[in-house]
């Protein structure tokens, strides 16, 4: 059996009940899940599971394998939990600020594929900065203040945002929706997951993002690195908020 993934569709959801598969050692699968399993530079959720006696395991990690996701623990798990129900709970807090930075990242890379022409060769996100490179010929200040200045402009607009689903064939007829040269779309059952910025931009992604660009707070690129002769590094931290409306 697969795990239904529902942090796809419910990226609110934090808590579950759901049947488990399978149990190896300190392994875990679950029918559903709502942890993010990690991709695309966002790493994979923490949290906890409750088992049948009231016991709180922590989850550490999360494997994908196949269309099944474990569940990696803390502890040796028993066989007997298998075909039983635990309540699973994703850390909130953590998902929360790793959202915001992703969804930060794509305002950033949206500003830069426009106005610099600039793909993305590499991201990563934690939960108080995150980086992303660029292929770009130079970084002068003044191009990194105007991405900042743009950035933020977005941010204070709360544009809100949401995930929907195209057909492959149509995701590659709009080459717009792609931002990296050498990796895969997040294809499931045939159909591109696409993360769309009301009114500002769409781009295929699997990970979680926040509700609405005023979530995140002021935008600072508060570093730059020359990490080769066409690929140039940006470090992020997001701050209070200055939504506008």
């Amino acid at each position: 059996m697969t795990t239904h993934r529902l942090y796809l569709d419910e990226q609110a959801l934090v808590t579950h009940d759901a049947q488990v598969l399978a149990v190896e050692g300190n392994r875990l699968a679950l029918d559903h899940s709502a942890f993010y399993p990690g991709g695309g530079g966002q790493p994979a959720d923490q949290g906890w599971l409750t088992l049948p006696s009231g016991e709180r395991i922590a989850v550490i990690g999360i494997e994908a394998e196949g269309d099944r996701l474990w569940r990696l623990c803390g502890q040796p798990l028993p066989s007997t939990l298998r075909g039983g129900r635990v309540t699973a709970k994703v850390d909130a807090e953590r998902r929360v600020s790793l959202s915001r930075y992703h969804t930060a990242l794509h305002i950033l890379n949206a500003i830069v594929m426009r106005q610099f022409d600039g793909w993305i060769t590499g991201a990563q996100m934690q939960t108080d900065y995150a980086r992303i490179d660029f292929k770009l010929d130079r970084l002068t200040p003044e191009l990194v203040a105007a991405v900042e200045h743009a950035a933020n402009a977005v941010i204070a607009t709360n544009h809100p945002i949401r995930a929907r689903y195209l057909p492959l064939d149509e995701y590659e007829a709009r080459p717009e929706l792609r931002r990296t040269l050498d990796v895969a779309p997040p294809l499931r059952d045939g159909r591109v997951r696409i993360v769309e910025i009301e009114g500002f931009d769409a781009q295929a992604c699997g990970g979680t993002h926040a509700a609405a660009t005023g979530e995140l707070g002021a935008l600072a690129i508060v570093k730059t690195e020359n990490k080769g002769r066409s690929n140039k590094r940006m470090y992020v931290r997001l701050g209070l908020t200055v939504c506008s409306q």
